[in-house]
């Protein structure tokens, strides 16, 4: 099985209590999904954030539907959390999630490793169009982060 990582960083303009209480909310990781995904959550809200939670969710890759759970198996607040994949579209899906005080500010760190089911075939997908998707969707994020704590910002 070969490993893939994806490793992103964004600084946000707000206090790391703040911004670690954002992502403690399961509810939000619709506002950072891209809406071309049309993400559904399956778990009734609320949800609660602490290490064995399960969170059960459908998003739609290239229009098909995807049933998707992940578990929190880390819950350091307001530092770290780390999900991963126990039902899904890959083999391995490990989301470790930091935060960092950074003077008034506060730095998010993510790290994925993960794997494609498939073998071979699996790989020559991750080629074509596993890796630009995953890129996209992240790239997504920075921007719908930034937009969430701006208003915040604009809203004081």
């Amino acid at each position: 099985m070969r490993m893939h990582t994806l490793k992103r960083e964004q600084r946000v303009a707000r206090p790391l209590d703040e911004v670690f209480a954002y992502f403690a909310r399961p509810e939000n990781l619709e506002r950072v999904t891209p809406p071309w995904m049309r993400m559904q959550f399956l778990t009734p809200s609320p949800i609660p954030m602490h290490a064995g939670s399960a969170i059960d969710y459908v998003v739609r890759v290239h229009g098909v539907p995807m049933r998707w759970t992940t578990l929190i198996t880390e819950y350091d607040p307001p530092h770290r959390f780390v999900d991963v994949q126990l039902r899904g579209p890959y083999s391995l899906w490990h989301h470790t999630h930091t935060f960092e005080k950074a003077g008034d500010d506060t730095i998010v760190r993510d790290a994925v490793r993960y794997a494609m089911p498939f073998g071979p075939l699996g790989e020559v997908v991750h080629a074509l169009l596993v890796k630009r998707d995953i890129e996209a969707i992240f790239a997504y994020r920075v921007q719908a982060i930034n937009g969430a704590f701006e208003l915040v910002t604009h809203l004081r």
